[in-house]
């Protein structure tokens, strides 16, 4: 298969300059709305990779997410999310980007073309075959995550990518390839826009029903959220109050002593 990276072709728009306000915002809405339909076409690869997390998850394994520039932050910001949404423990979920943690805020030159860096940087968090780690790269060539993906192939250690071409380097390196296909973005080249925007779905997606396949969620409730602030506290107490029907107050205390929503309802039904 040719590989064509439609994320580096022009825009189908021109004189983006002349354009109003109105006239932009619009267009580029035009071009979000067409990113959640591209996702839907590659659940079944996301329903395999989900699949093959969950089992390692189960055996004591964790998810990693290496990348540069805009698919390395939108890596940091989904495995940062996990522990406060879910629960669980910091390191089960982690980010990696080129660069380091001053990557996230300011680019760092050459660091995406390295290919020794990444397998450098999984080493440091003693990445084992229990594992699973996903490569997230819009154009599907970045040396760094190329390069750490085939080294974890080498050391029998689970591998999947999120990417934006069909047939890419990344996507033909990773067992479980996720290939979102969207097209020339807005502003030709700049995949943070469409291409960001639907490995962000992605990443919602996995993480999420891997979280949900553990046991991490009930009905439709964070039980096992973290109580960081009183947004969070107000919101505990509620489900406590749906959950099994207790006053306000009475769910507060029951929050307050036995610090998460599932273990508070977890004793009071014990005890009925």
């Amino acid at each position: 298969m040719s590989f064509i990276k439609t994320t580096e072709q022009s825009s189908k728009y021109e004189a983006l300059e002349k354009m109003s306000v109105t006239n932009l915002l619009a267009n580029i809405n035009q071009e979000d709305q067409t990113v959640p339909i591209a996702v839907a076409k590659v659940l079944p690869q996301i329903e395999k990779l989900v699949d093959e997390i969950t089992a390692k998850m189960k055996r004591g394994g964790r998810l990693f997410y290496i990348g540069a520039g805009t698919s390395g932050r939108l890596g940091i910001v989904d495995a940062s999310e996990c522990p406060p949404t879910f629960g669980v423990p910091f390191d089960l979920v982690n980010g990696i980007i080129a660069g380091g943690d001053k990557a996230i805020r300011r680019a760092v030159e050459n660091a995406e073309d390295s290919t020794t860096q990444a397998w450098i940087d999984l080493q440091e968090h003693n990445i084992n075959d229990k594992d699973v780690v996903i490569g997230i790269a819009a154009s599907g060539t970045t040396p760094y995550v190329i390069a750490g993906i085939e080294k974890c192939n080498e050391n029998g250690i689970a591998t999947g990518c999120i990417t934006c071409n069909v047939g890419s380097p990344l996507a033909q390196t990773a067992k479980f390839p996720i290939e979102v296909v969207v097209g020339p973005e807005f502003v030709t080249g700049s995949s943070r826009m469409k291409a960001g925007t639907a490995q962000k779905l992605v990443l919602n997606m996995i993480s999420t029903a891997t979280m949900i396949q553990l046991g991490k969620v009930k009905g439709n409730k964070m039980v096992d959220m973290q109580l960081s602030n009183d947004k969070l506290v107000d919101r505990g107490v509620k489900m406590i109050i749906g959950e099994i029907g207790v006053s306000y107050e009475e769910a507060a205390i029951l929050l307050e002593k036995y610090g998460s929503v599932r273990k508070a309802v977890d004793f009071y039904n014990a005890i009925k």
